[in-house]
């Protein structure tokens, strides 16, 4: 492996999390794993959510709240977000929380996992993630998947750049087009973007276990990395002097999507070595950034297939 730059921030998703603190949480503590096997028709539903809670539950983790488990480990949720963790050789998950609802749909996954899945309840999981959250049953107490650096992403392909794209949303569905066109990793700012963690993770649905994440400290020295790695750097603006397709020059590409509204910044566009244009017929110029990267990505995998 080539020698790694200084510059290069190596954390990885999520960053920022608070230490655990004693005097929050779930009253009560969780459920007693006694009562794990008891459960009755219509578990998890609303009309069993006064169930008494149980005290460390029997896959072995304790719920929190709101959005951090008892141990300060991320959480996933959602069940395309966990299976794909589950899944994944490279992820370690310490906990799986499920309600009876969901669990049918996570039991071949879940067959041979230790520590066993732990029964709870939808109120459990409100609790814990907030009761905005669409958990769809399942939350997965996660290590952080390993850092990775410029150097570990491959210089194949196409690789998106995301200049202090800061909705998790957004990044979250940019990740999951990204993996539905075979991208090979996606860099954004240790700054100025959102954890890959909780609801970016669930909006990218699994897309978080297939697409390399790096983090920098400083976009400007990362875009210089990648050009010296021998990428073409195209930079997304609605003004640029070409149409995407055209701009494409050579592979590897890397797509440089800025913030809404603010677009890229002047020292992003000056590491660019094209900028370029979406050409679209309508009166709206403009994209969502995250539509805007679907349609850039197929824009440019096609044109990077014509030229062989």
């Amino acid at each position: 492996m080539a020698k790694r730059h200084r510059h290069e921030n190596r954390s990885h998703e999520p960053r920022g999390h608070r230490p655990a603190d004693p005097r929050e949480g779930v009253p009560g503590g969780g459920w007693d794993p006694r009562e794990a096997d008891k459960a009755r028709p219509g578990a998890g539903t609303r009309d069993d959510r006064r169930a008494p809670r149980r005290r460390n539950g029997a896959g072995g983790g304790e719920l929190r709240g709101p959005g951090v488990s008892r141990s300060g480990r991320p959480l996933l949720y959602g069940f395309h977000s966990v299976a794909e963790a589950i899944a994944n050789p490279r992820r370690v998950v310490h906990a799986v929380y499920v309600t009876a609802n969901a669990a049918p749909r996570l039991a071949e996954l879940t067959a041979g996992l230790k520590p066993a899945p732990t029964p709870v309840t939808s109120d459990d999981l409100d609790r814990l993630l907030g009761p905005e959250a669409v958990h769809q049953g399942v939350v997965a107490e996660v290590d952080n998947l390993p850092a990775l650096g410029l150097h570990d992403l491959p210089d194949t392909g196409v690789v998106v750049v995301l200049d202090q794209v800061t909705d998790p949303h957004n990044v979250g569905a940019i990740l999951r087009s990204a993996a539905a066109f075979g991208a090979t990793g996606l860099v954004m700012t240790e700054r100025h973007s959102p954890e890959a963690t909780g609801l970016l993770a669930k909006t990218a649905s699994g897309a978080l276990e297939h697409v390399p994440l790096v983090v920098v400290g400083n976009l400007a020295q990362a875009l210089t990395v990648l050009g010296e790695r021998g990428f073409w750097r195209i930079g997304l603006d609605s003004d640029g002097d070409a149409a995407l397709e055209a701009a494409v020059a050579r592979p590897p590409v890397a797509l440089v999507l800025g913030a809404e509204g603010k677009g890229l910044r002047r020292l992003t566009r000056e590491r660019c070595d094209a900028l370029a244009r979406l050409d679209v017929p309508g009166p709206i110029r403009s994209l969502n950034v995250s539509n805007a990267a679907a349609v850039a990505l197929y824009a440019v995998t096609t044109a990077l297939a014509a030229k062989g």
